[in-house]
Formats: C-alpha cells, structure tokens, sequence
C-alpha cells in the first residue's frame, strides 16, 4: 500500500505510465483548456468525486482536471481487463489520485474496488456502465441522502439508468454524457470505429480485406465499426433488429440479414448493442469453422459464453487475446478478449482525440451538477447543449477552424414567422 489509499499492481510502473498519460495530454487540447480554467475557477472544490472508469491514459487526464477543479476524486476500473496497469500506478504515485483497479481482477476484486470507491462517500458518480450507481443503490444506499448527481458515459450504462428511472428506484439525477451529439456522433462512431478494428488486428493479426465481416447492431458504435472494416476492405453484413436502422445501413451499401444466416458466411462477428446473448447458441450452431467472435459492447454477455463454453470439447489460447473452442462437429470458434470489450481487453481503448471531448462533456457536466442539482429531477437528464456546443466549439478552435455566425437579419428570420415567399 502507498501513502494514499489504493490497490494497483506495481507502483514501479508509474514512470511508466506517466510518460504514456503526458504523450496522450497532447492529443487533449479541450481538457487542457479546462483544466487551466477550473485550475483558477476551482469550481469543484471539496466535492467528494467517485469515478467507475477504463484506467487509461485518457482517463487519467480526466482525473487530472477534475483534481484541477477542485474534486476529491477516487477511481476504480469499470472492466476487469480495461486497466492499463502502469496508468493505475502513475495516478496513485505522480498524481496523488487514489485507484483501485488490477487488470485482469476476479469478479470479487472488482466489487471489492467499487465497494472502496464508495466508502469515498462520493456526492458525484461517474460511471462507465452504471455498475457505481446501481451498487450504491442496491448495497450501500446509506450514502444516498448526500448525493449531488452524477453522469453516465456509455450507452450500456443509460439504459441501464432509464431502466431504474422508470421503475422510480434512481435516487439522484445523472446526466447521460453519451447522449451528448459531441459524445455519440464521435466518440462512438470514429474512437469505437478505430479502436474495435485496432483490437481485432491486434489480437489476430488476420488480414480483414476479403473477409465477410458481421456487425451486429447498427447504432452509433455499429456505425463506426462498419465503416472502418469496409475501409479495410472487408464485406460488411449488418444485422439489426430496429427496420431504421437496418434500413440506413441498406443506404449505406451493406448487406443486412438476420444474423442466423451472416452467421454462417461470416468469417468475424462483432457485437456493439448493450443487449444480452445477441449472439446465441442458435448462432454459434451454424458459424463457419475459423469465425471470429469479439464485443464491443460495455459488459460481457452480448455473446452467449454460457453456450459457447457447454458446446465446446476443448479449449486453448494460441494468442494472448484469443480464446479458441473446439467444438464436438471440429469447427473451431475463436472469441477474443474473453468477450470483453476487445478495443479496451486487446488494445488501449480510443484515441485520445475523440475522448478529449467525451471527458469534457464530463467535467462541464460535472461542474453543472454541482452548481445546479437542485433543480433536477431524480432522472436521467440530457446533457444541456450549451455544454455540446461548447465543446464542438473549443474542439474546433483548438484545430484551428473558425465557423461563420449568423447575421442579425438571418438571427430574426429564423425566430420570425410571417415572412415568407
């Protein structure tokens, strides 16, 4: 244990690690400006922050500015093989943040850590997958009467939060950071876009031109996904269970089917829906020998593991994130990062880039909570667009574009009704 309260696998890795977060600093212009204003503004002061987050390097300039802006901040990992290790150890020996997250953790470490993150006594949450918020809400609801409010990232973690919200169990507001058009429209589609196929290269190292490549779930995730494997060359099947969103991919040039039968043409399936066993055995019965299975969405059961695992008369790991089973026919399926979030399990997550703006909407939202929480509801509330928009806006000049502004005639037109042809 090191002089503030953690648990992390080797403190010897936070030069390490420091040298990783200061090189993902340079690709975080919007952070970095809100980190030296809220350095003066200090509009965080003395709030008890607790963070249930991917410990990356991104993350860990998160951290940093929240600290900037006052925030007492604990983290604990999200995912049991998101953490990067030697971040973990710089946050806790560089930059005196307390961290609970080892990769690769049991199942019971990592309730262990949210349980640590918790005894905090946060008054904001920050969650990646609401598993802070519902464990709060199932175990340790004593801490509920102090709560300001809290913000979700993913959409795995909003529906979640909808979910409580209407059965009227959600105790305090949360603000739905993914929702935010800077967070969706980028984050999801360029950085789950990027980082998927990064994961999938990674721990494969097959050649995707050619391929017949299966996404399963056109939202804004599937969108990116299946842009960047036809990028790579491969042919894309879209599978969807919602008629506009198959009907959008159909637009966009891709076959769209039901999975039952990409799966049995498919040489990569990958899920990004937030929904269970999309991937089930019905589908694992008729995949072609060689297919390979990843996820990209936040928790591990978008594939029936379960299924897999009792079909299955062998297993070995011929790859560090590959998982192969030997089925009784012979056909071989291979799953990689043990169906965890591959972009995170088998490579580093999202560019820099695109988090800039997914981790300012979370410092704006959390500086709003703390200003306006008494006037929110016990709900999931949309990210206010004054905060999308600046975000968009300091995104834009910190790349050096400017946009044009409307004039006051145009600014009247478009309030006005009687003008007309």
């Amino acid at each position: 244990m090191n002089r503030i309260g953690c648990d992390i696998k080797d403190p010897g890795l936070a030069d390490a690690g420091r040298q990783r977060i200061e090189w993902a600093w340079q690709e975080m212009p919007v952070l970095a400006e809100l980190a030296d204003r809220f350095g003066r503004l200090r509009p965080l002061q003395g709030v008890r922050m607790s963070g249930c987050l991917h410990i990356t390097t991104e993350t860990a300039n998160l951290a940093r500015t929240l600290k900037n802006a006052g925030a007492e901040l604990v983290l604990c990992a999200s995912n049991p093989l998101s953490t990067q290790d030697d971040v973990a150890a710089a946050l806790v020996e560089h930059y005196a943040i307390p961290v609970y997250a080892i990769r690769g953790e049991s199942t019971e470490a990592y309730y262990q850590h949210i349980d640590a993150a918790l005894d905090h006594r946060p008054q904001i949450t920050m969650d990646d997958g609401a598993d802070l918020v519902s464990e709060m809400h199932r175990n340790r609801s004593e801490l509920l009467a102090a709560m300001i409010g809290g913000t979700e990232e993913t959409t795995t973690g909003v529906i979640r939060l909808r979910a409580m919200a209407k059965e009227g169990a959600l105790k305090y507001p949360i603000i739905a950071v993914n929702d935010a058009m800077t967070k969706h429209l980028f984050d999801n589609r360029y950085g789950t876009g990027q980082s998927t196929l990064d994961g999938v290269i990674r721990a494969t190292n097959i050649l995707l031109a050619g391929k017949t490549f299966t996404v399963v779930g056109y939202g804004w995730c599937g969108r990116g996904i299946a842009m960047r494997a036809k990028g790579h060359g491969a042919k894309v099947i879209v599978t969807e269970v919602e008629p506009l969103r198959a009907l959008e991919a159909a637009m966009e040039g891709y076959r769209v089917m039901p999975l039952s039968e990409a799966a049995a043409q498919s040489d990569f399936i990958v899920t990004a829906t937030g929904d269970k066993h999309v991937v089930d055995k019905k589908h694992l019965e008729v995949m072609k020998d060689g297919c390979v299975l990843a996820n990209s969405g936040h928790f591990n059961v978008e594939i029936n593991i379960p299924a897999l695992e009792k079909m299955s008369v062998k297993r070995h790991r011929p790859r560090p994130s590959v998982d192969e089973y030997i089925l009784g026919d012979g056909r071989r399926l291979r799953l990689l990062a043990e169906g965890r979030l591959v972009n995170l399990a088998a490579a580093e997550g999202h560019p820099s880039a695109v988090m800039d703006m997914s981790f300012a909407n979370q410092v704006l939202s959390a500086v709003y909570l703390a200003g306006q929480h008494k006037k929110l509801d016990n709900g999931v509330h949309n990210v206010p667009v004054e905060i999308d928009q600046e975000v968009a806006q300091l995104k834009l000049a910190a790349m050096g574009m400017r946009i044009d502004e409307l004039t006051e005639e145009q600014a009247r037109y478009l309030a006005s009704w009687q003008e007309g042809t």
